[in-house]
């Protein structure tokens, strides 16, 4: 069956206005979605990035050009991912509207995994 990365990106400053306790509020809503993924078993894996870090590289007149980040020419930062396995595109679209990624301008982008070697087996 297909895996899928759900992408989370957000304004830079999405947070800038939240409380500690909206912050925290947020936290348990992901930690909710999460469990709820996982009692569906299609959860397959998440990590959350580390906030204001990263390095892009990108070739220009045959160099390496190294940008440290985060990424002044873009709008929104990716913030982490989750994986999950689901048959189709729709499927994924459908377990990526119930996040709680999806307030305030935040961006949730959908990629299906394509693996070079086959995923470990579930068991």
């Amino acid at each position: 069956m297909p895996q899928f990365a759900l992408l989370f990106s957000a304004p830079e400053t999405w947070r800038d206005n939240l409380s500690p306790e909206e912050i925290q509020a947020l936290i348990a809503k992901y930690v909710a979605w999460r469990e709820g993924l996982i009692q569906r078993n299609i959860f397959r894996g998440s990590q959350k990035l580390v906030e204001g870090t990263g390095r892009r590289l990108r070739t220009q007149n045959g160099k390496v050009l190294i940008t440290e980040g985060p990424f002044s020419e873009s709008q929104e930062v990716l913030g982490g991912f989750f994986v999950i396995e689901v048959p189709t595109y729709e499927d994924a679209v459908e377990v990526a509207r119930t996040s709680p990624n999806l307030v305030d301008g935040q961006l949730i982008e959908i990629r299906q995994l394509d693996f070079m070697v086959p995923p470990p087996t579930q068991n």
